[in-house]
């Protein structure tokens, strides 16, 4: 049997549709394009508001030394949690979300999702969502890719498992082996503004071992900068990313993971 062959002028006219869906993925990944052609993905909101995000949590060592700073400047946070983090320390990310912190999904494993298949990106999203929503007793809202790569199965798999994808508009580049507090803030404000998301980590898991002691040191500043600029920080859902509760579609959501 042969495939249906289009007129030319009707071929012409989709050819623009389906390199968009094959570049945008690509596009994602480069911050100041992100940042001008996808404003949503890369996490702009309120101009007055600055959303503080934190990666690869949790962390029984290295956390809670982020909660606590965090409770002594009355400041909230988004936490993009991975699932086999949070089902080791259930009781950590419930003590993450009754202190007020906004709990979201980082994926099950933090492995590239270009390398997965549409199968494996669902299952792996999926898994992490329903182990969250199961520890905290509601379904996370938003999602984050690892590495921040999305992919169009990426896209499919969050839309289909009501998870709105966000990326960030600064980041620290708190992971690398030469990082100090000073170049984390550094990066951090170099690109800070606005209606702006930044990109933390709270766990050295992906990191430079130890990394997260600069990204701890860093953050005093960087709040200190947003005041400075008269920017009110807080997570993701007081940015206007997203509005109201996500359900989710009978049927949809799995059997959790068990607690160790």
């Amino acid at each position: 049997m042969t495939g249906l062959r289009l007129p030319r002028s009707a071929a012409l006219a989709v050819l623009p549709a389906l390199a968009l869906c094959q570049a945008a993925p690509a596009i994602s990944t480069i911050g100041p394009l992100r940042n001008r052609t996808m404003p949503r993905l890369a996490g702009r909101g309120r101009a007055d508001h600055v959303a503080l995000t934190f990666d690869d949590g949790p962390d029984p060592v290295s956390t809670p030394h982020f909660l606590r700073l965090l409770s002594a400047r009355d400041v909230t946070a988004t936490f993009f949690l991975l699932g086999t983090a949070a089902v080791r320390d259930p009781g950590l990310v419930r003590e993450m979300a009754a202190a007020g912190h906004e709990i979201a999904v980082h994926g099950w494993l933090h492995r590239p999702l270009v390398l997965r298949g549409p199968r494996a990106t669902h299952d792996d999203l999926a898994r992490a969502r329903d182990n969250i929503a199961a520890i905290i007793g509601k379904p996370p809202q938003l999602f984050r890719p690892p590495y921040g790569v999305m992919t169009t199965a990426a896209h499919v798999a969050a839309r289909r498992l009501s998870l709105t994808p966000v990326l960030w508009t600064c980041w620290g580049e708190d992971w690398r082996a030469r990082a100090t507090p000073q170049s984390v803030y550094r990066a951090v404000t170099n690109d800070l503004e606005g209606g702006g998301t930044i990109l933390l980590h709270d766990s050295d898991c992906t990191s430079s071992p130890g990394s997260w002691h600069n990204t701890l040191g860093a953050l005093p500043r960087v709040l200190d900068e947003c005041a400075k600029r008269e920017l009110s920080v807080g997570p993701l859902r007081e940015h206007g990313i997203p509005g109201g509760e996500t359900k989710i579609p009978r049927g949809e959501l799995r059997t959790p993971e068990r607690e160790a």
